[in-house]
């Protein structure tokens, strides 16, 4: 079952997209305009950016994405 979570800023504006569901426990990030910004696996809690590096090996954390998109 796919399930997508919008993630709002500090003013309401929609900043992306978290969509779950897929069945190896991995969480897909998306921006507004859809692109992937990575994704995070609870199940080996990693999360790795669109080209495949890892960003944190200690936490399936989708929020460091978009802290790393911002910058």
């Amino acid at each position: 079952m796919l399930k997508t979570e919008y993630i709002r800023d500090a003013h309401n504006l929609l900043i992306g997209t978290l969509t779950t569901g897929l069945a190896n426990g991995d969480i897909v990030v998306r921006d507004r305009n859809g692109k992937i910004l990575g994704h995070a696996n609870t199940v080996f809690h990693t999360t790795r950016d669109a080209d495949g590096r890892l960003i944190s090996r200690n936490t399936a954390d989708p929020g460091l994405l978009f802290e790393l998109h911002n910058q």
